[in-house]
């Protein structure tokens, strides 16, 4: 009986591959949501109703068989209104599925490109929302799990959006967990290019500070609404967008940064904080960004931002040179395709982009 073929792990089902596939219709080619380096994600309906994504990983890949067990551990510690939850997952034979919920708003990434009624389907409301729960769900991986954890390839297109235009953080295959009074490790180093950390890219070094450093440069793409950010020495003169947006920030001219398509619908003094907040997250030496607490705290609107901003305004980065990257926004808005990920992507848990 189908009903009695789940079993449990912590809080996640264990489905057998007849339970799978009785949910995507044998894998059906028209249930196929997207598709990645680590395989396909189905569209799903589970036996008591759940719409779900299917993400079944391809056979005999190793880093896909890292992954699956990553996420597997990663996802049977945390419970957050902002975290994926992964709903279970098959392991039989040579298959390798998670289940998750789908999500009925794709991710940030596809929603930051989309227009609703001739506007920007995501307004300056909706982009501060996102900032802030994306923040409280990395606080909560930083702060009150047990073990600590990083997640490693924060982006746009890793936060999903639920029915209510709430952040969820997903993609945790590159995750990483913390033993007891262990503040960072050492890897190879992996994740999306020009979303990496100076000091990780430079010695393969990982702490809660490398996210919190990626996730500046998601609030830049939240601010700016523009497409991926990548490494590339030649695009931007000014040396990328980071000193672009501290140059503009000096001179007053935020509104040369904020998406134009918001067409001055926002708050100039929440967007001159918010850009501040994400120089803060991307300061070159890891001791000087803050914690993943003290910016929900920030955003939040403790009053800390200006003072701290004050103090950390003038540090200056070691100059742009062979071991330092530049990080550059390209000029248009958010691309169809992002290939510059190492892993499945998240838009592929979602609906259509």
């Amino acid at each position: 009986d189908n009903k009695n073929s789940e079993a449990c792990h912590g809080h996640l089902k264990m489905y057998t591959l007849k339970d799978i596939k009785q949910a995507t219709n044998s894998f059906h080619p028209n249930n196929i949501l997207g598709h990645g380096g680590f395989g396909i994600v189905y569209k799903g309906i589970l036996l008591d109703g759940t719409i779900a994504a299917v993400k079944r990983l391809r056979e005999f890949v190793s880093s896909g068989e890292v992954q699956f067990h990553t996420e597997v551990e990663v996802m049977s510690l945390v419970v957050h209104r902002n975290l994926i939850n992964l709903i279970g997952f098959c392991s039989e034979d040579n298959e390798r599925i998670l289940v998750y919920p789908y999500m009925l708003n794709g991710t940030v990434a596809s929603k930051l490109q989309a227009y609703v009624s001739g506007r920007p389907a995501l307004d300056w409301a909706g982009r501060k929302k996102i900032a802030l729960g994306a923040a409280r769900g990395l606080a909560y991986l930083h702060d009150r799990c047990d073990p600590r954890i990083i997640h490693r390839d924060i982006k746009a297109s890793n936060i999903l959006l639920d029915e209510h235009f709430q952040a969820i953080v997903s993609d945790f295959g590159l995750a990483k967990l913390l033993g007891q009074g262990q503040s960072h490790v050492f890897t190879a180093i992996r994740g999306t290019f020009g979303r990496i950390a100076p000091e990780y890219l430079l010695t393969g070094e990982s702490s809660d500070k490398t996210d919190v450093y990626a996730y500046g440069l998601l609030l830049i793409e939240l601010i700016t609404g523009r497409k991926r950010l990548d490494v590339n020495p030649d695009e931007f003169e000014k040396g990328g967008v980071i000193d672009w947006a501290r140059e503009l920030l000096k001179d007053g001219l935020l509104s040369s940064f904020v998406d134009e398509r918001l067409k001055y619908n926002y708050n100039y003094a929440e967007a001159e904080e918010m850009v501040q907040i994400a120089l803060l997250c991307t300061m070159y030496r890891a001791a000087h960004r803050p914690r993943m607490s003290e910016v929900v705290r920030m955003l939040e609107g403790d009053g800390s931002v200006a003072g701290r901003w004050e103090r950390l305004k003038d540090v200056k980065a070691p100059e742009h040179g062979a071991e330092t990257p530049k990080i550059v926004l390209s000029p248009a808005h958010y691309s169809e395709e992002e290939h510059n990920s190492v892993e499945l992507e998240a838009v592929q848990l979602s609906g259509p982009r």
